[in-house]
């Protein structure tokens, strides 16, 4: 565990940090499409992500979910943190995107390491500010955007964040992913490969306007 936190974190920790990190975190493996935390479950932890991928969600009274972001190996999740600063409910559902290992750092020393490291306090402080900014990207393309370009946009979101162009999901798998219908998906899917910016495959997308 050691190796990894230095491989993600070491440019962003000092050695003391690294090692307070090592001996009160708790290691996490999970499977990719593993709900790792829920809606309307307490937190008592935050993640630092070591390897993989982690989609946040939410979810309207009628259970359709929307994705909000992506966190990848370094970062943390500020919405988690608020719930285990504030002791409150999640209001949003984590799910690995692929095989994914973190860190969970206990409520007590997320405010004690604040007051302690400098570091620590900047790398709280910019997540809050990067996932807040994907925040907002997020309403911009419900507002601002059409379905065809919200979805290559997901597609090349989902690419990236698992390092790959060939995506293994469903019509029915992104439909829910952006809160929509999978006979629209289907349609603009088509659309897309017309405009080859895409290729369909059996159960695979291969992403080419990266």
């Amino acid at each position: 565990m050691l190796q990894q936190l230095k491989d993600a974190y070491g440019f962003i920790f000092e050695e003391e940090l690294i090692s307070e990190i090592e001996e009160k975190g708790s290691l996490r493996s999970v499977k990719g499409g593993e709900i790792i935390m829920d809606i309307n479950d307490y937190i008592k932890a935050m993640p630092l992500l070591l390897e993989g991928a982690i989609k946040i969600l939410r979810e309207d009274s009628e259970g359709n979910e929307l994705l909000l972001y992506f966190l990848e190996r370094g970062d943390t999740c500020a919405l988690t943190l608020s719930c285990c600063l504030g002791q409150t409910k999640s209001e949003i559902r984590a799910v690995a995107e692929r095989d994914t290992t973190f860190i969970m750092i206990p409520i007590t020393n997320i405010e004690d390491w604040t007051a302690k490291y400098k570091s620590w306090r900047n790398f709280i402080f910019e997540s809050y500010h990067s996932r807040l900014t994907e925040m907002l990207e997020t309403i911009d393309t419900l507002a601002f955007m059409n379905m065809d370009e919200r979805l290559l946009r997901y597609l090349q979101d989902k690419a990236k964040i698992n390092q790959s162009e060939k995506l293994q999901v469903t019509h029915q798998q992104v439909a829910y992913d952006l809160n929509t219908s999978r006979v629209v998906i289907s349609r603009l899917l088509k659309k897309l490969e017309i405009e080859e910016k895409i290729i369909l495959q059996r159960n695979y997308i291969i992403v080419q306007d990266l």
